[in-house]
């Protein structure tokens, strides 16, 4: 069992050790352990951020974070990674203040004034022939066999790479042809077929990779054994895969969850139907995924004149 230690913050507390105070508190260990990793990467950088005269914010005093502050953090963190990346570092800095608020350290979040920017939704689709292309290369060699996997679990299941990277042997029944996911972000179950050529593959990893419990991990083990890739390290290998195979750089592997669901749309899925694959709890969530084709109208304006 986890042991949770005491929050003590002080005015005079650093907000490096704030963090650490608040990842070992009994709040943060109640999320999950994916979530956990995101927030204690998104903190190391938070603290690291030169706010002024080379100072880091995490070696500032709670009492002495001002709105000057945050917001310069946030601009560099905008101008670096974009809004959506800002965004999020700015939620992270901002429980932990809420946290100091808590427990009597601070007394208002300046966090709180910051006015966010904007991002527009990402609209960019793979084609079912970069798809395709991506899959050929990457399965082409041995070092890519399961990066080529994980993208194409992703895209035939329409689920996040970090939950298709975290798989294992036990979340799929190969006698009955389908997998059972827990998703990492809100918990949400899913379970799904698996059609015949992407059981093929998986057949094809478990003779190579059966012994261990990922289905896609490193193709070379470390000091630890078999484990899984890192989303960097996925990023990195999915750029190489794709300059091979030479496709647009603007292609993404998270790109494939909304490929998959806007396919789901155009071939006349209804939401009910889209929401049981993608593990959505609310319709709403599911609008940034779509957008407007030429394909998806064609096959409207059809309907509406009674073509089909």
């Amino acid at each position: 069992m986890q042991k949770h230690h005491k929050v003590d913050l002080k005015p005079t507390t650093k907000l490096r050790n704030a963090c650490d105070q608040y990842m070992r508190s009994s709040t943060y260990a109640r999320l999950t352990s994916a979530v956990q990793a995101k927030y204690a990467r998104t903190l190391l950088r938070v603290c690291g951020t030169k706010v002024q005269n080379a100072a880091e914010l995490g070696n500032m005093r709670l009492a002495d974070i001002r709105y000057k502050h945050v917001t310069y953090a946030y601009d560099s963190w905008a101008d670096s990674n974009g809004p959506s990346a800002a965004n999020y570092m700015a939620t992270c800095l901002s429980i932990v203040l809420n946290t100091a608020i808590r427990y009597e350290a601070i007394s208002a979040n300046p966090v709180s004034l910051l006015r966010r920017k904007v991002e527009k939704p990402r609209r960019v689709k793979w084609s079912k022939d970069d798809v395709s292309s991506f899959l050929t290369t990457a399965y082409s060699e041995w070092r890519w066999r399961s990066i080529g996997l994980i993208l194409h679990m992703a895209y035939e299941w329409g689920q996040r790479i970090g939950d298709m990277r975290l798989l294992k042997w036990d979340d799929i029944d190969f006698d009955a042809q389908r997998v059972d996911i827990t998703q990492s972000k809100r918990g949400a179950e899913v379970h799904l077929p698996v059609p015949d050529d992407l059981l093929a593959m998986l057949e094809a990893q478990r003779v190579d990779f059966g012994f261990q419990e990922y289905v896609a991990p490193r193709v070379k083990p470390n000091h630890s054994g078999y484990s899984p890739y890192s989303a960097i390290e996925i990023h990195t290998q999915v750029n190489n895969i794709k300059a091979k195979a030479e496709l647009d750089p603007k292609l993404q592997a998270r790109d494939l969850r909304r490929t998959a669901i806007t396919e789901m749309a155009e071939a006349g899925v209804d939401l009910v139907g889209i929401m049981q694959v993608s593990g959505h709890q609310n319709p709403n969530s599911v609008t940034p995924y779509l957008v407007n084709t030429y394909s998806g109208a064609s096959a409207a304006l059809s309907k509406r004149r009674g073509d089909e």
